[in-house]
């Protein structure tokens, strides 16, 4: 058996699997100030203590983190940025918050300038006194060599609650994105690790061992006690999680699109043949282009419950959320009550959702009738030309899917795969708009938690080589080791496979799960005058993303 726990805004989604079947599902409110009371509430709704025996593994999704960033609260960093020469401050993010200081590598990671220790000494006492003991610390080349981070932090050490360093983060040479990648990282890091702990306690209550995962932005997951070093890579696990629970349904002879419809937002993920779209650079959350691995997604502020009314005439949705719809003894009219009053819904109060849309068709200037029709058809309009400028801005770049850049590729979606509370009610409109086959999902409503449920465990590794230098590096592990002469970017293969194994069996991933391939390799000559003397390599492996075979077979079209 699997637990699968989605913790919303709203409502925390909970569902017992077995062999890829949901055996009980369960919506409770979210007690946003006390995640535990929130989990086990979940839990207990739809397990017995005999299921929580057989447990095998549970997973959940938070959009804890997420909310962290898009709401601007975060912690104080003492951002120490290494950037060397050649690179304007003011074109680098975060440049009004972070400290330049001397120290670099150059491009193959070699100290071209020392670290100044009395500099970063002098800056560490004017953080002491401003409070700040969350610390990023990032040099321009660090994934060639993190010497220069590695003595920063060991400097910083004796004050700080804890140090990012950019090379731990990602192997990719993204300068500015590792520089926003490491500030996340540390400003939701206090958060993220008090929610481990509740986490930590939530097992302790149910009196197992059974391992707890959490989800990541690019549908994977990863043990809670590792996910304290990167929590940034659980921002955006939301959708993810969509993307996970949708996975099974998707055809995979043609194109797709998902659409979540909730009750603040509406998230849209596009497939091609089967396979769900990537953020090939990593994605973007508020002002932040970061190195997060994660899948693509785009979000718009309207949903079931968003605040419906007419200013200067015209008809608004959104993107507010006031509350539940008025049916619901909520505040205000939502489209959920223009359903009802449709007789697209049978949920309810039928009175208090004619009387919420009576007041906005006073405003509006027609009956109550023609005002929640109205509401309907811009409330699927928005959604659909969201869909169409989604697909046109994919369209005009290389497609990439969690496996490969499908060259020349022009996706076309024939299917809208549509969930959340309000898709049964929007399903066929938004469809016939698009031009597409309206797919509504057994179990839409928990579709976020059933994902989580599903998903596999995902880690990767960046592994680079200079066989002039003959040494090689583990970016991601900031260590240097010297390679034999011959040495081929096979064997460089080869020890990122054995290497990725033991990174993904300390992460939580079972065995049958550990599936390896090759996202990325490079090969460079190194010339000096007219000849070659040696080559540089590069390659990033990656546990294939999916569906956890723990999970079992699912039904799917």
């Amino acid at each position: 058996m699997i637990l699968g726990i989605d913790v919303g805004g709203t409502h925390t989604d909970s569902v017992l699997m077995q062999n890829g079947k949901i055996l009980r599902k369960s919506k409770v409110m979210t007690d946003k100030s006390d995640l535990l009371k929130s989990v086990m509430n979940a839990t207990q709704a739809v397990t017995t203590p005999e299921d929580i025996k057989q447990l095998r593994r549970i997973v959940l999704s938070t959009t804890m983190t997420t909310n962290a960033v898009a709401q601007h609260q975060l912690d104080p960093v003492g951002l120490i940025v290494m950037s060397g020469p050649g690179v304007a401050h003011g074109e680098l993010p975060l440049h009004d918050q972070a400290k330049f200081v001397k120290g670099y590598m150059n491009h193959r990671g070699v100290e071209a300038e020392g670290v100044d220790e009395d500099e970063i000494l002098a800056l560490k006492q004017e953080f002491a006194k401003q409070g700040v003991k969350h610390f990023g610390v990032v040099g321009k080349f660090s994934t060639r060599s993190p010497a220069h981070e590695k003595a920063v932090q060991a400097l910083l050490d004796d004050h700080a609650g804890h140090v990012t360093m950019g090379h731990q983060l990602s192997g990719e040479l993204s300068f500015p994105r590792r520089i926003s990648t490491a500030y996340l990282n540390e400003a939701v890091w206090r958060l993220h690790s008090q929610m481990a702990d509740q986490l930590q306690s939530y097992l302790k209550q149910l009196g197992t061992a059974v391992p707890l995962y959490i989800l990541k932005a690019d549908g994977g997951t990863i043990d809670v006690e590792a996910s304290r070093h990167y929590p940034v890579q659980t921002i955006l696990s939301g959708p993810a999680a969509t993307i996970m629970g949708v996975l099974p349904y998707v055809p995979t002879s043609h194109d797709s699109v998902s659409i979540d419809v909730g009750g603040t937002t509406t998230d849209i993920a596009l497939f091609a043949d089967g396979a769900p779209l990537l953020e090939p650079k990593g994605v973007q959350i508020e002002e932040h282009k970061t190195l997060i691995r994660g899948l693509l997604t785009h979000s718009i502020a309207i949903g079931g419950d968003s605040h419906v009314r007419v200013e200067n005439g015209q008809l608004l949705i959104g993107p507010e959320r006031k509350g539940s719809a008025m049916a619901f003894d909520g505040p205000v009219p939502t489209p959920t009550d223009a359903m009802i009053v449709l007789g697209l819904a049978n949920i309810g109060n039928k009175e208090k959702a004619i009387a919420a849309i009576e007041s906005v068709a006073r405003d509006f200037g027609k009956t109550t009738e023609e005002t929640a029709q109205a509401i309907m058809d811009l409330a699927c309009e928005t959604i659909a030309a969201k869909v169409r400028s989604m697909i046109a801005e994919v369209n005009a770049k290389p497609v990439y899917t969690i496996h490969e850049m499908l060259e020349g590729k022009v996706l076309g979606p024939s299917d809208a795969i549509v969930v959340g509370g309000p898709a049964p009610y929007m399903a066929a409109q938004i469809g016939k708009l698009l031009k597409m086959n309206p797919i509504v999902p057994g179990d839409s409503d928990v579709i976020n938690a059933s994902g989580a449920a599903m998903a596999r465990t995902t880690v990767e590794l960046t592994l680079m080589a200079d066989t002039e230098e003959r040494l090689m590096s583990v970016a991601e592990e900031g260590v240097l080791t010297d390679i034999p002469r011959g040495f081929t970017m096979d064997d460089l293969i080869e020890i990122g496979r054995e290497k990725l194994e033991n990174v993904a069996r300390i992460a939580g991933a079972p065995e049958e799960d550990i599936e390896i391939e090759v996202a990325d390799s490079q090969s460079f000559n190194v010339i000096r005058g007219t000849a070659t003397t040696g080559k540089n390599f590069r390659v990033r492996l990656q546990i294939k993303p999916g569906l956890s075979k723990q999970a079992g077979k699912h039904a799917a079209n």
